[in-house]
């Protein structure tokens, strides 16, 4: 799990102080903070610096060199191959007649590849917290002494006196003292697309991101200007506090942690089985040398030392299948975490939705559909002279779509009166020249409650009526029904004849008609539905975290099937204990109004209850939830810092593509898992056969080398397993590495080899007579030929639940690959190729019995195989 960290109590902390801070005058919060309106002195200022630091924000500690190579090289499956690489070269090359480094270079080239690819991904670990220090190196205007004075932003100090307009970021959680038709993009740490208007006074709220007169560093003014005190700078703002999450160290995954379980379960077997295997054969060959030498060499061939090379290139051909499918792969572990995922956390804008306004209802006072308010909004819209905004486009696009688009020739334009932050309206005066006893024509559009104010009449069931309670209250009605469904409503209205020649002003926006309201949302992506069904069908729970409001996400979740009988505010999280939140968010698929660290939280409670996270987002305000989960997704358009916190980058915002990377990480578990499973349980079965052979034989049973040598051949083998065939039954659920299960396989198909092995030495001793030291070469032979072969072949049996050629085939590359070792350990065998590993040539005959020993094992197995899974329910 990678697991972000610490810091939400301090983030809480100040969440508590800026709801106070916001509740406050601006007299109190200058004397609170020891400031003035004609700001600090230099002196102050410079003080302060010392104080409180630059208004940067660090990355946390960084690791030198040395330590980043200590952490990934130091690892239980690296321990254990370095025992493997110093006990080759004493048996190859120290104590060895002929010297031969091939081995060890392999086995050294595997722990170095490792650990030149863990650290690439370590030294980046804190790239993130470096990434967010760019984003805030900027000037920014201070009043210092009464005077303006631009100053580098990390020079800002809490008690500073700030002038922000239009395009400034803010250099800190600063409190607003004065502003005029302020708008700030809060999208970093919402997801909301919209600016949300900022005060200089304030209710008091439960969502701090809500807070009129509070504004947040990351964040941006897009239109108006303000006068702020800054309360708080560098770490410590909400912005610095995601920061230091972003800048710990990930934890290891799921699918890390298994390999890391299996290699300690490995050693412990070799810790065991060292001794009893020295004793055996010193009880029963007098030379101490050889019983070391070959009891460690026989223990490490436990180990499946083309472990890594597989699990790399498994993992590498995922990457390189995915990248085909526009995802690219920044983790190589993430492919299996993806695969093991079963719940899905999303943001809603832009992952769920298009990321853009339309426009969806237009609505008579009614209720109805009515194409006239459609019409009277489209000429307010084309009308007006000014910059035309994400409304006024989608209006003349839904009426564009609508085939209406002529019907802007019927009107000219005279006047208009423009939009402004305290009326929040604005109105077109147009003439219809084709009849001009119709007079000028008022169109204003705008928020509700404004356009309400200077309404005298509605049109109820097509006849202009008098604004009475009543009517207004069966407006506002039909306005809150649809706002409740995620729509956000603006009011339409209507004055025919308006008198005068000149100039209009807002003095004419009086008496009124209502004529109705239109509704704009977010749309949902026509292919997310499929997606989220795709990915249900795959055992994919799909839980939505928003910074949206409720309305508006619910809306967008019944359109995708989620379910929302209960919803959860951030304000209900908030005051949740783990304990609760740890059993709501099994029921609970929906959560709205959340800040970042609500996200986080909600994704640590879902790892609590043992689920594997994935979190899709592409803001700053997905940056902890997207380290926190199991596996991170982002999309190539997302803030870098999101991109950089994330695993897997999508190079389309599209979900379809999760469910193709969530099999492919699935196919990877599955051709992993069988090679882990076949490997180790061969390895198994063969040490407790040469436990026996050590005990009851006048000889040794195989040389050191030519143990070795048939764990390279038997690894080589399966390195076509990576492009094997999976039953697409098995990439149905999601399934995670098991090391207890491990231990059950090994013991079960262990026991199988074992049999075998026995009736192969039954052979060689009864049949063939070799029982002497001077024909123990033959021995030796007959059984590398018989364990070489045996677990090639015993690939294809073991690598599907069904029957193996008939019912299930492996890839192309898989056959080749055994094809292949079968043939080479063949030549070996029965060729005077044996003479270079210290073996001889056996006997024609030995080879019909190696065909009826083959039989016997595939019957074995595919006898075991039904039994396994009736008892532990799974094969693979």
């Amino acid at each position: 799990m990678k697991k972000a960290a610490v810091g939400q109590s301090a983030q809480e902390e100040l969440s508590e102080r800026l709801k106070k801070w916001s509740l406050k005058t601006g007299d109190e919060i200058l004397g609170e903070l020891d400031s003035r309106e004609e700001g600090l002195t230099p002196v102050e200022a410079d003080e302060r610096l010392t104080k409180y630091g630059r208004n940067v924000i660090e990355s946390g500690q960084q690791r030198g060199f040395w330590k980043i190579l200590a952490s990934v090289l130091i690892n239980p499956f690296n321990l254990v191959l370095l025992v493997v690489l110093a006990v080759t070269f004493l048996t190859d090359v120290v104590f060895s007649a002929e010297k031969s480094y091939s081995a060890s270079i392999l086995i050294l080239s595997t722990i170095t590849i490792s650990t030149i690819v863990g650290y690439s991904q370590e030294a980046k670990s804190n790239n993130a917290a470096a990434k967010l220090r760019k984003m805030i190196e900027n000037k920014v205007d201070v009043i210092r002494n009464g005077l303006p004075e631009s100053i580098l932003l990390e020079n800002v100090v809490p008690g500073d006196i700030v002038k922000l307009s239009s395009g400034d970021m803010l250099p800190g959680d600063v409190r607003f003292l004065a502003v005029k038709d302020l708008f700030v993009d809060q999208a970093t740490l919402t997801g909301e697309s919209a600016p949300v208007e900022k005060l200089s006074v304030n209710e008091k709220t439960d969502y701090l991101t809500d807070l009129a007169d509070i504004g947040f560093m990351g964040t941006n003014i897009t239109s108006g200007s303000a006068t702020a005190v800054v309360l708080t700078t560098g770490a410590e703002t909400y912005f610095g506090g995601m920061a230091k999450s972003l800048s710990t160290d990930n934890e290891t995954s799921d699918f890390e942690n298994g390999i890391a379980g299996i290699s300690k379960l490995l050693i412990r077997f070799m810790l065991v089985m060292v001794p009893v295997i020295f004793f055996a054969n010193l009880m029963t060959k007098s030379n101490v040398v050889d019983a070391v030498l070959f009891s460690i060499t026989v223990s490490i061939g436990l180990i499946p030392e083309m472990l890594p090379v597989i699990m790399t290139t498994t993992l590498a051909r995922g990457a390189v299948e995915m990248s085909k499918k526009k995802t690219i792969v920044k983790r190589l572990s993430s492919i299996q975490t993806f695969g093991q995922m079963d719940i899905l956390c999303t943001d809603k804008t832009g992952t769920l939705t298009q990321d853009e306004i339309v426009l969806e209802k237009y609505l008579n006072v009614d209720g109805e559909e009515d194409m006239g308010v459609l019409k009277q909004a489209f000429v307010n819209s084309f009308f007006q002279s000014g910059l035309k905004n994400t409304i006024d486009n989608a209006v003349i696009g839904r009426v564009d779509k609508e085939g209406l688009a002529e019907y802007k020739n019927d009107y000219r334009e005279v006047d208009e009166i423009p939009f402004d932050f305290a009326r929040r309206r604005m109105s077109v005066v147009v003439e219809k020249p084709s009849e001009p006893q119709s007079g000028r024509i008022l169109v204003t559009k705008g928020a509700a409650e404004e356009v309400l104010s200077c309404c005298s009449y509605a049109m109820h069931g097509g006849s202009r009526v008098p604004m009475t309670d009543e009517e207004k209250k069966q407006a506002l009605g039909v306005y809150d029904r649809f706002s409740d469904q995620g729509l956000r409503m603006l009011a339409v209205a209507e004055k025919w004849n308006v008198p005068g020649s000149g100039d209009f002003d807002v003095k004419d926006e009086c008496d009124m008609t209502l004529i109705g309201f239109i509704g704009f949302l977010d749309p949902p992506k026509e292919s997310a539905k499929g997606a989220l069904d795709a990915l249900h069908a795959h055992g994919i729970r799909t839980v939505v975290l928003t910074g949206d409001a409720p309305g508006v996400a619910r809306y967008v979740c019944e359109k995708m099937d989620i379910d929302t009988r209960r919803v959860l505010s951030g304000a209900e999280v908030e005051s949740m204990s783990d304990d609760e939140l740890q059993k709501a968010v099994e029921d609970c698929s929906l959560f709205a109004k959340l800040n970042p660290y609500q996200k986080k939280r909600v994704v640590s409670m879902l790892q609590k209850n043992g689920h594997t996270v994935g979190y899709m987002g592409d803001g700053i305000n997905d940056a902890p939830p997207l380290k926190q989960a199991n596996v991170g997704i982002s999309v190539d358009s997302a803030v870098d810092i999101a991109k950089e916190v994330a695993d897997i980058i999508l190079l389309d915002k599209d979900l379809s593509v999760l469910d193709e990377g969530v099999t492919g990480g699935r196919k990877t578990y599955a051709n992993l898992s069988k090679y882990i499973k076949m490997a180790t349980s061969g390895n198994f079965g063969n040490m407790f056969s040469v436990v026996l052979a050590s005990i009851f034989l006048p000889f040794l049973p195989l040389l050191p080398e030519h143990i070795l040598v048939q764990n390279l051949l038997n690894d080589f083998a399966q390195l076509g397993m990576p492009w094997d065939n999976v039953d697409p039954v098995y990439l149905q659920k999601p399934k995670k590495i098991n090391t207890s299960g491990l231990r059950t396989y090994m013991f079960w198909f262990g026991l199988a080899s074992t049999v075998e092995d026995l009736l192969c030495f039954l052979i060689l001793w009864f049949v063939f007579r070799y029982t002497t030291q001077e024909k123990a070469v033959w021995f030796q032979t007959g059984w590398f030929l018989f364990g070489t072969v045996s677990q090639t072949f015993i690939i294809h049996i073991i690598r599907t639940e069904k029957i193996p050629f008939l019912q299930d085939k492996a890839s192309r590359a898989l056959c080749i690959s055994t094809a292949i070792i079968i043939g080479v350990a063949l030549l070996i065998g029965f060729t005077s190729l044996s003479q270079f590993f210290e073996m001889a040539v056996m006997p024609p005959a030995y080879l019909l019995w190696l065909l009826v020993l083959l039989a016997v094992y595939t019957l074995i197995v595919q006898i075991l195989k039904p039994l396994y899974v009736k008892k532990y329910g799974s094969w693979i």
